[in-house]
């Protein structure tokens, strides 16, 4: 038994990232189904790229008229609130839409803390279009010999300190603990070694205390004189959900069940870095945000065709960590996202990550094509799981 019969189901999905791109794309597997994107921007933003947007080795974006099918109606706007009893996404230019299903897909940005006095005001965030466009502006106008300083030690950081040491930059990373936390030290050394040899300054174990607009000042009291410093240390969720009366977690992630439904309400479904399911998110990354976005998508279809949810079932190879463009670090894993005693470095490493770089899109642009087609790898089927909610559970209007 199906939800409509014979008619058209609204399906609104907010964010155009990796996650709602490929949800909005594979929910053209029904003909019946009106799949309207919402997205701050006309083009799809790589987000894997943005540090080679910095340094001005990538574009980092692609128009939407490439990446989604013909079914899918791209609309360029902010989602402000989701009025659930209406069935509305209400949008910044004072529109509304209305749905029978949203795909919450809104994705991460950064998060600088206030407990650093002067992070928000003067550090220069990269986790989204926007920030980079800002942050490259501010590096072409550096003189040749000022130093720029990453703060975080994670990926990103990372990648954004070799991308600007192997365009001519001085640069010094700071490392807030350790340097890569997320792969082994066979891995971890390969990373350093890079980045010294390449003349950046790397500070493993120091902290940020304070940020001005000329220096960086670390725990120990210790000056930098810089005038650009880039925040990559931990990201934070849009507020959306909360704002829309819809319980999350400590951070702002949408709660969900098993299927990616919301606890609160049987019409959101949540896919990407702001889903929570069972509490328990995976980890915020490209990696996870496909093949949630497929799920969510899968979700919605069998809720429309009254058949079974299917419970989360996604799992990880691995995290591949750029240096430069002729070279690169790949930290395998088992699928539970917990790192084997295996990597690739070197420019096989390089070619590694820029084919995963690639398939991203190529993966997307595929869906739009033959939807059901975006790849996932099958998780260790672990996961705590809350209730999922079930076809006689599925409202008949």
């Amino acid at each position: 038994m199906t939800e409509n019969n014979n008619t058209t189901t609204k399906v609104v999905v907010i964010g155009g990232g990796y996650a709602g791109a490929v949800a909005a794309n594979r929910l053209q597997a029904r003909s019946d189904i009106e799949v309207t994107l919402v997205n701050p921007r006309p083009q799809f933003v790589e987000r894997i790229r943005l540090h080679q947007l910095v340094a001005g080795t990538s574009a980092a974006a692609v128009d939407f008229a490439a990446m989604l099918g013909e079914r899918v109606r791209l609309v360029v706007d902010n989602a402000i609130r989701i009025d659930t009893t209406a069935r509305t996404v209400e949008l910044t230019s004072g529109s509304a839409l209305d749905y029978d299903y949203v795909v919450y897909a809104v994705g991460s940005t950064a998060a600088t803390p206030a407990s650093v006095p002067g992070a928000a005001e003067f550090a220069y965030p990269i986790a989204e279009f926007e920030h980079a466009q800002r942050l490259r502006t501010a590096v072409e106008a550096l003189p040749a010999d000022a130093r720029i300083t990453v703060i975080g030690g994670g990926p990103t950081g990372i990648e954004t300190a070799a991308e600007l040491a192997e365009q001519g930059h001085a640069v010094t990373l700071i490392g807030g603990g350790q340097l890569a936390p997320s792969v082994l030290e066979p891995a971890r050394r390969s990373i350093t070694k890079w980045l010294t040899k390449h003349g950046v300054e790397v500070l493993e174990t120091a902290r940020v205390a304070e940020v001005w607009p000329d220096r960086v000042v670390l725990d120990d009291g210790t000056v930098l004189p810089s005038p650009v410093a880039v925040w990559t240390a931990g990201f934070g969720v849009p507020e959306l959900a909360a704002r829309s009366g819809l319980r999350t977690d400590p951070i702002g992630r949408l709660l969900t069940d098993e299927s990616l439904i919301s606890i609160d309400d049987d019409r959101v479904i949540a896919a990407g870095d702001a889903a929570a399911p069972s509490g328990q998110p995976l980890r915020m990354s490209c990696q996870a945000a496909g093949p949630l976005g497929a799920h969510a998508a899968d979700t919605v279809l069998a809720r429309i065709d009254g058949t079974r949810t299917a419970v989360l079932n996604v799992g990880f190879v691995g995290t591949g960590i750029s240096l430069g463009r002729r070279a690169g670090t790949v930290q395998f894993s088992r699928r539970d996202d917990t790192a084997r005693n295996f990597h690739l470095g070197g420019r096989i490493g390089a070619w590694v990550k820029e084919e995963v770089c690639k398939g991203t899109v190529t993966g997307i642009q595929k869906e739009a094509r033959k939807p059901g087609s975006f790849p996932t790898i099958k998780g260790t089927g672990n996961r705590p799981a809350q209730p999922v909610r079930q076809p006689d559970m599925v409202p008949n209007s």
